[in-house]
């Protein structure tokens, strides 16, 4: 069974993005390849920390995360090389599909005051980053037993070759762009 999202991709964003862009083929379609979400730790957190940061994640995300680790030493960070300074996933088919579904549809009307979200956040390559202040919007995540208010960027790429094309595919999927109608 297809997620609900991918389902709604190809009987209704397909179609309604052929008739407005004139694609000829089916292919040309705008897609989205891909969504990595990113949590940065940061300098002089333990080891325990991260356990809790990287069990978050995999929780949100439903995949184990990989932690990203220091490049090399900067003194002005008190980051050495080596040391973990992050957590991210990438997601890819259903497990993609599932998370964009329950960022629209969950995570992002329970933020404080929301408005939407800004349509200036694309690349020029037609990907699209959001930023996030807190972890706590997702259900999965009991604010009870959290050990820290953490942050994370969600990436989307997409097949998109400009920004409108991306901001037209995801608002077609349901992402509330700010002065954008559903």
């Amino acid at each position: 069974m297809l997620p609900r999202l991918r389902q709604k991709y190809e009987s209704e964003v397909v179609p309604a993005l052929r008739a407005r862009r004139g694609y000829h083929n089916a292919m040309q379609v705008p897609r989205i390849r891909k969504i990595v979400v990113n949590m940065g730790i940061g300098s002089g957190v333990d080891g325990d920390a991260i356990k809790a940061i990287a069990n978050d994640l995999a929780r949100i995300t439903g995949q184990r995360p990989l932690l990203t680790r220091a490049r090399k030493s900067i003194a002005n960070f008190k980051v050495r090389k080596g040391m973990v300074i992050g957590a991210k996933v990438t997601l890819r088919g259903r497990r993609m599909y599932d998370f964009l579904d329950r960022l629209i549809n969950v995570a992002l009307p329970r933020i404080r005051d929301f408005r939407g979200i800004s349509t200036k956040s694309f690349d020029g390559s037609g990907n699209y980053t959001l930023g996030i202040a807190e972890q706590t919007i997702f259900p999965e995540i009991d604010p009870d037993h959290m050990a820290r208010v953490q942050g994370m960027d969600i990436t989307i790429v997409t097949t998109a070759r400009r920004n409108d094309e991306a901001c037209e595919l995801l608002s077609l999927l349901g992402m509330p762009f700010a002065g954008r109608g559903k």
